[in-house]
């Protein structure tokens, strides 16, 4: 599974300072994220931690799971002295991934629970078969 950014792609010698630059922002914006699979499924997980459901908009097309959302600031800042601070991060958010030619497109769940989204993509199962004889024709 390779996770797809509008960080990648080509970018001249040059410019490749910005590349990274732009990555990292791109980093400092986006939710932690784990892939993985076993024999019967590839797994997505991202923290989406003080993200509603109905602020989560899951698609697929052309083979790329595409996960966007924003995170809502309900911020109460803390006076110190003269000047307010948070840590806290809000905003707009987007991870998308390149699914593997296996990966069953008709057969996606996600499920939200404690600020964790998990999203299952079922492989297509290979199907075994004996080896079909071909006939040779002597005409």
């Amino acid at each position: 599974m390779i996770e797809s950014s509008h960080t990648t792609g080509y970018w001249p010698e040059i410019l490749e300072p910005f590349r990274a630059m732009g990555s990292k922002i791109a980093d400092w914006f986006s939710p932690i994220s784990e892939a993985s699979s076993n024999n019967d499924v590839y797994k997505v997980v991202l923290e989406l931690p003080g993200v509603k459901t109905d602020d989560i908009d899951i698609t697929l097309q052309n083979h790329t799971l595409m996960i966007k959302g924003n995170k809502y600031s309900e911020r109460k800042e803390e006076k110190v002295g003269s000047y307010y601070f948070s840590e806290r991060q809000y905003g707009a958010f987007q991870r998308s991934f390149k699914l593997p030619p296996d990966a069953d497109d008709d057969s996606i769940k996600a499920d939200f629970k404690d600020g964790i989204l998990t999203v299952l993509i079922e492989r297509e199962k290979a199907e075994r078969k004996d080896p079909k004889r071909i006939a040779i024709s002597t005409d």
